[in-house]
């Protein structure tokens, strides 16, 4: 009985590894199997101190299903996106545009989440540049 339970448990803990590693660094983020993005990240280049710059994050509906965008939501307060509202058929495309306020000087980095319908994984979108006075 006890080389039962051993086994059973060793099998148990091996079965529990093979699939931690399947879901691991290799698989792709749910959003990725429904839209593709023609760039994650975008460089908005120079801008000047308080010049505010907006930048599109466009994308393509890869799946066989229309897709919903519930939400998108910036890392701060200085950066505002908007994004297609309507469903995205199979085929079509849409796009995200983020406002960055450009209230600091220096290179930042800031983050849009994008939030599918249906999809419990953010799919994180950058953008970046330079700000001078």
């Amino acid at each position: 009985m006890k080389k039962f339970i051993l086994s059973l448990f060793a099998s148990l803990l091996l079965t529990t590894a093979v699939w931690a590693q399947s879901q691991g660094a290799g698989s792709k983020n749910p959003v990725d199997l429904k839209l593709k993005f023609k760039k994650e990240t975008v460089d908005f280049g120079t801008t000047k101190f308080n010049k505010p710059v907006t930048v599109t994050f466009e994308f393509t509906n890869i799946s066989k299903e229309p897709v919903l965008i519930e939400a998108a939501k910036a890392s701060c307060g200085c950066t505002v996106p908007n994004w297609t509202v309507e469903p995205i058929l199979p085929g079509k495309s849409g796009k995200i545009t983020a406002t960055y306020s450009a209230n600091a000087v220096g290179k930042p980095t800031k983050t849009v989440y994008l939030k599918l319908k249906g999809v419990d994984q953010e799919k994180e979108l950058i953008l970046t540049g330079t700000v001078e006075n």
